[in-house]
């Protein structure tokens, strides 16, 4: 063991003991009681979470392993959560025991990461998702929406079922994401497969720190190989323009921030969006005739899909008051961003009105963890959806958007199929 392994084992043995010795790397199921605000009603939050959050806003969940868990639901009440930084911490190392992974129980990257060093890595990220970087990924999203509408087209030419999920969805976001980090071809399926993974909690905490520790892994070992000859993404780039501040674990971190962030959650819209669009067949046939509408159509979707569950859980740091609840020093929040973007408080109704459209939705979560890739999740959507319906103006969906096989606890919410007709 290294001197700098054994100074971080002691310093995260001594954090663990700080937060009462609780790991919650030992839950081999989360219990209904965590894990019911995860389930929905198809695309929609459950009844259940609707009326929990018009009954009170903010509410105790439950108390696990002497960690006391609370929900906020509304959006008023989230905002004030996100926004604040100094009263939470979003580190959950001094939570996660000795998982025994490659992480070591350290999970780095932006979202587990409190100021000053979230400021520091944020400030050496941010520059690669300015509008003017991110504009040079145009005409590669293009090219890559329109090599997966052809596949999608040569998958339909028996006149049978395509499913979108493996032959548009997935992909679409899977190569920008790769050609963005600059990653190698090797190896892409298998990280593929532990990135989706990472967000399942049916099986338990160990299965999807597991996923997290082989993901991260492949991803510090492509650090350390561009270290050494830089490639042409954001990991070369930031080792070009800032390799001395930071080091391989902080870059591997930040790398799989911006893999899984941008991946899982663009391949959920992509699907679940394009099922939404294909059973409103205004929206659908507006696309087709005005490509250009599609702006406030993504934002709307964004919105009612909420395709992000629960925002970085934050846990307090003194006692804070929320919605009118004293909540005590050491306790956790977790913010239900679905129940948030269609609080009536804020957003009369729940469907999908283009009048209000806009970009102050949670979808991206809020203050200083918001997603730093949002606009490239809007530049993909942007591009995909119109390029979709102009070449498929008549596809259907083969089965009613309620019998798709939806996800039944992630913290990313999904489907696994969504089978359509491609028509005439």
């Amino acid at each position: 063991m290294s001197l700098v392994t054994a100074v971080k084992k002691v310093v995260r043995d001594r954090l663990i003991a700080r937060a009462g010795g609780i790991d919650l790397s030992r839950l081999e199921k989360v219990p209904d009681a965590l894990s019911w605000p995860l389930t929905r009603d198809t695309m929609a939050p459950t009844a259940r979470l609707s009326a929990s959050r018009d009954a009170d806003p903010v509410q105790k969940l439950a108390s696990l392993l002497g960690l006391d868990v609370w929900m906020v639901t509304g959006d008023e009440e989230s905002r004030q959560v996100l926004s604040d930084t100094t009263s939470y911490s979003t580190d959950i190392r001094p939570y996660m025991g000795k998982s025994g992974s490659v992480t070591d129980g350290d999970f780095g990257g932006l979202g587990f990461t409190d100021p000053p060093d979230h400021t520091q890595l944020r400030r050496l990220l941010t520059p690669e998702f300015t509008m003017r970087r991110l504009a040079r990924l145009g005409p590669g999203i293009g090219s890559i929406v329109d090599k997966q509408i052809s596949e999608i087209e040569h998958a339909g030419d028996d006149g049978g079922t395509v499913d979108l999920v493996p032959t548009f969805a997935f992909p679409i976001p899977f190569l920008v994401i790769c050609d963005l980090l600059g990653l190698p071809d090797e190896g892409r399926e298998t990280f593929s497969k532990l990135a989706t993974q990472r967000f399942d909690v049916s099986k338990g905490a160990q299965a999807s720190i597991g996923a997290i520790g082989g993901s991260r892994e492949f991803l510090f070992a492509e650090t350390a190989r561009q270290r050494v000859n830089p490639g042409p993404g954001l990991i070369g780039q930031i080792i070009r323009e800032h390799g001395g501040e930071i080091s391989d674990f902080d870059l591997g971190g930040l790398a799989d921030g911006v893999f899984t962030g941008g991946l899982e959650t663009s391949a959920s819209m992509l699907a679940l969006g394009t099922a939404v669009l294909l059973e409103n067949r205004e929206l659908w046939n507006k696309l087709v005739t005005e490509p250009d509408s599609v702006g406030p159509i993504v934002d709307e979707l964004l919105r009612v899909l909420s395709v992000v569950q629960i925002a970085f859980p934050r846990f307090v740091k003194h006692e804070v008051v929320v919605g009118g609840k004293r909540i005590k020093e050491g306790s956790v929040i977790v913010c239900s961003l679905p129940a948030a973007n269609r609080d009536p408080r804020a957003t009369p109704g729940d469907d999908i009105d283009l009048s209000r459209a806009g970009t102050s939705h949670l979808a991206f979560g809020y203050g200083f963890h918001r997603c730093v890739g949002a606009e490239l999740a809007r530049m993909e959507l942007k591009t995909a959806f119109p390029a979709l319906a102009r070449r498929f103006p008549e596809m259907r969906l083969a089965i009613p958007s309620s019998d798709l096989d939806y996800r039944a606890l992630s913290v990313v919410y999904g489907v696994e199929a969504v089978p359509v007709t491609l028509g005439s």
